[in-house]
């Protein structure tokens, strides 16, 4: 990769402006790679995890999607499973602990498809993404507060509802590429199969 050097911003001075249950907003004035000093408003996220959760194969191979409604844009909205990291929270525990508390399933095999960065203009918040198989279902835990209907769909009424912009949310829309693109042979995963 050649030199980035001259694209680089440098922290000047930093101020937490925000401290939530979770989230912190931040004020840093940076200093621009021409020399000038501009102001970056920014959130602090810990981090989340998103999982892709396959029920059978082939022809009868089926997502799990969940409908929740999201404060902040006053919409129910169709996700995949997902929640945030817990403090010193290894990704993939936070996947197995989400798909677990919000569907009632456990997963047989895990692969880690990737990582993504959502909303890179204004926050630090990342998403792992993993897919799960050979789920076992069980009650759900939900959180306090938290509601949520799960339902299945094909791979193809899944793309259905994203292209009809049933499905905004944009992990979702990423995992249905990534979903995509594995499925026509294009993007490969390393499942592991989870100790009994």
């Amino acid at each position: 990769m050649s030199d980035q050097s001259h694209l680089i911003e440098q922290r000047v001075t930093s101020q937490q402006v925000f401290r939530g249950h979770f989230l912190q907003a931040m004020s840093d004035t940076v200093k621009l790679p021409n020399g000038r000093e501009t102001v970056r408003e920014y959130v602090l996220h810990p981090g989340a995890v998103m999982v892709i959760p396959l029920i059978g194969e082939g022809a009868d191979l089926r997502v799990v999607l969940e409908r929740q409604f999201r404060y902040p844009v006053g919409e129910v909205m169709i996700e995949f499973p997902a929640g945030k990291l817990d403090p010193r929270e290894l990704a993939k525990d936070c996947a197995r602990r989400e798909l677990r508390e919000e569907t009632g399933y456990t997963a047989g095999a895990w692969a880690r498809a990737g990582r993504m960065h959502p909303v890179i203009a204004y926050s630090t918040e990342f998403i792992d993404i993993w897919f799960a198989r050979d789920l076992t279902a069980g009650p759900r835990s939900l959180d306090e507060g938290e509601f949520l209907d799960v339902f299945t769909a094909t791979p193809q009424e899944l793309m259905q509802m994203c292209c009809l912009g049933d499905i905004t949310d944009a992990k979702t829309l990423a995992g249905a590429l990534w979903l995509q693109n594995v499925l026509s042979g294009a993007w490969s995963l390393d499942w592991e199969v989870e100790a009994v």
